[in-house]
């Protein structure tokens, strides 16, 4: 007999993702008991998730769960999971920075974080990394907004901003901001930057595999020799980047560079890994501008460096722009990163109880 099991839950998009928000304590502990769980939740395993809440796409198919945090500097500890659209898994290794647009608000709305006036600044971390993060959420006279004036690129209308501000993300996955040791490595004849800044990526020039770097989602994801032979330099990349075999994980993420084309500093397509992302991951685009930042990179003679710190880096993506404020030190030891801030929105969708189906 098939019966159901009702989880309470907040569904939420956040920056230009979406999925539900749970409190960690009303799920499975045992992870393969959870993955499972997920699964049925997002309905993968279908183009579609017909038979679940996802939407048919990497950014609709996250799940975000949080508690109150042990740790001395933290207050909310947030857990991400990625539920793939059609094959059936769960990848608990990466975070996801649009998704943690909403934590704040989430942590508000669930009662583990208490709103101060006007503002409310809560501290996160993002425990599938170790990274710390500040996020500062509208409060006025107490209660969480939704409604302001910001508005961010893949997502129409206009919201309350969130703050974001990144600290401890360097290695996030590998413990280093180079995990190949070098600036520059050859896969299969094109040249990428092996880089671990909010999220372990690989990344290349456009040019390099006879792209402009401006195309569109559509245009990439209907390119199925560029994904091929994208997957196979990921795949080898890992294991220079010490990751193993990465067949059925999402990271390390894929990203291209290519000149700005509209008044950005440099033009950007991140991948997830098996698809295109309609706009750019905030994890990625951290790790996108350190790269563009650092000397000797393939970002080299893609753009102007600036030379002073905080440096505004605005990356021009598939749906429009990202901006990135990057804090940084140069040394002799040359680019050290100590903060990314980002502004993002989210709102709150529904509230309620989600039903998993149970054999």
């Amino acid at each position: 007999m098939r019966t159901q099991r009702g989880f309470p839950y907040f569904f939420m998009r956040g920056g230009t993702s979406r999925g539900p928000y749970f409190l960690r304590s009303d799920l499975p502990e045992n992870q393969d008991e959870l993955a499972q769980l997920l699964i049925s939740i997002v309905g993968s395993g279908h183009p579609l998730n017909i038979d679940g809440i996802g939407g048919g796409d990497a950014v609709t198919t996250k799940v975000a769960m949080l508690s109150a945090s042990d740790d001395d500097w933290a207050d909310v500890d947030y857990f991400f999971a990625q539920v793939s659209v059609e094959s059936r898994l769960v990848d608990f290794a990466p975070t996801c920075g649009n998704i943690l647009s909403g934590v704040g608000p989430a942590a508000i709305e669930m009662g583990l974080v208490q709103p101060t006036e006007e503002t409310t600044e809560i501290r996160i971390r993002a425990v599938n990394t170790g990274a710390r993060v500040v996020s500062t959420v509208q409060t006025p006279q107490g209660k969480v907004t939704y409604r302001g004036t910001a508005a961010i690129d893949g997502v129409p209308g206009t919201a309350a901003p969130v703050l974001l501000k990144f600290m401890d993300v360097i290695g996030s996955r590998t413990g280093s901001l180079l995990p190949t040791g070098q600036l520059r490595n050859e896969v299969d004849g094109i040249e990428v930057t092996c880089m671990d800044v909010a999220m372990p990526m690989v990344i290349a020039r456009a040019s390099d595999f006879g792209l402009s770097g401006y195309e569109d989602c559509a245009t990439l994801d209907a390119d199925k020799v560029f994904f091929e032979r994208m997957e196979s330099i990921r795949r080898q990349a890992a294991l220079l980047m010490g990751m193993g075999n990465v067949e059925k994980s999402v990271t390390p993420k894929f990203g291209l560079l290519a000149p700005a084309a509209a008044g950005g500093t440099v033009a950007a397509r991140y991948f997830m890994p098996w698809s295109t992302h309609p706009s750019m991951a905030v994890t990625g685009s951290q790790c996108l501008a350190v790269c563009a930042l650092t000397s000797g990179t393939i970002a080299d003679g893609l753009l102007e460096r600036p030379a002073d710190s905080p440096a505004p880096v605005v990356l021009e993506h598939a749906s429009g722009k990202i901006d990135v404020l990057v804090h940084f030190e140069m040394g002799d030891s040359g680019f050290t990163l100590q903060s990314a801030g980002l502004l993002r929105t989210a709102r709150k969708l529904a509230e309620g109880t989600v039903f998993a189906a149970e054999v």
